[in-house]
């Protein structure tokens, strides 16, 4: 049993799932880690919106797993994959939640990438 609480996004913390439309390239250094027409934007109360790309759309090859963990109460337990390549700014930068609570189901099997260490890029 665990102590860490579960919320349920609502109108004082709303969480909005969407596809999202445009073709969406992720790289490091020029260099292509993913590139999706199938990225999920989730929109989380006042934060910015954050891209989910599908695992099968990520060179995987190019991360390695972290032990860094972090917990959401309205998303559940979070891992991290660094990109070596990146050195110090590629460690942690990409995060994914694995077993996502079921308000946010659609986010299972994605991962996503901190903006400020790789370069995203969104086309038509």
């Amino acid at each position: 049993m665990t102590d860490r609480p579960i919320r349920i996004p609502g109108p004082d913390h709303p969480i909005t799932i969407t596809a999202n439309p445009r073709r969406v390239v992720v790289a490091l250094g020029g260099q292509v880690l993913a590139d999706s027409r199938a990225t999920l934007s989730l929109k989380e109360a006042s934060y910015p919106a954050v891209l989910y790309v599908p695992r099968a759309d990520v060179d995987m090859d190019r991360l390695t797993r972290s032990a860094h963990a972090t917990y959401c109460p309205y998303k559940g337990d979070c891992a991290y994959y660094n990109l070596p390549e990146g050195a110090a700014r590629g460690v942690n930068a990409v995060w994914t939640y694995e077993t996502p609570f079921p308000a946010v189901e659609a986010i299972k099997g994605c991962l996503a990438f901190y903006a400020d260490r790789v370069e995203i890029t969104e086309s038509e």
